[in-house]
């Protein structure tokens, strides 16, 4: 197909993709006692991603990082991937997501 100008891509959307840092520093090893990780963490909020997998490359194109994912993000992150060759032909893969038009 890409030889032919058309894009097979593959989409698929990653939510709620958490910003975490921990809570205190990680203690040092000191001779006895084993290096210890703090467990307890800050949670600083999420966000979702949408990606495209071009199927001929296994190259990653256009990827979409932002809070949310609804209906008018996913269409603007076909739109955006679209752009980046306006002239080719383009199949997109998706799932069953809610966030997909029809």
């Amino acid at each position: 197909m890409a030889q032919n100008g058309v894009h097979l891509i593959s989409t698929d959307e990653m939510t709620g993709i958490q910003a975490l840092s921990r809570a205190y520093p990680t203690k040092s090893m000191i001779p006895g006692q084993v290096k210890r990780i703090e467990f307890e963490y800050i949670r600083h909020g999420t966000v979702s991603l949408i990606a495209n997998w071009d199927i001929a490359t296994g190259q990653v194109i256009e990827p979409s990082i932002g809070p949310r994912r609804t209906e008018i993000d996913f269409v603007k992150h076909i739109e955006q991937t679209i752009d980046t060759d306006p002239e080719a032909g383009w199949i997109f893969i998706v799932d069953q997501l809610n966030t997909h038009p029809l």
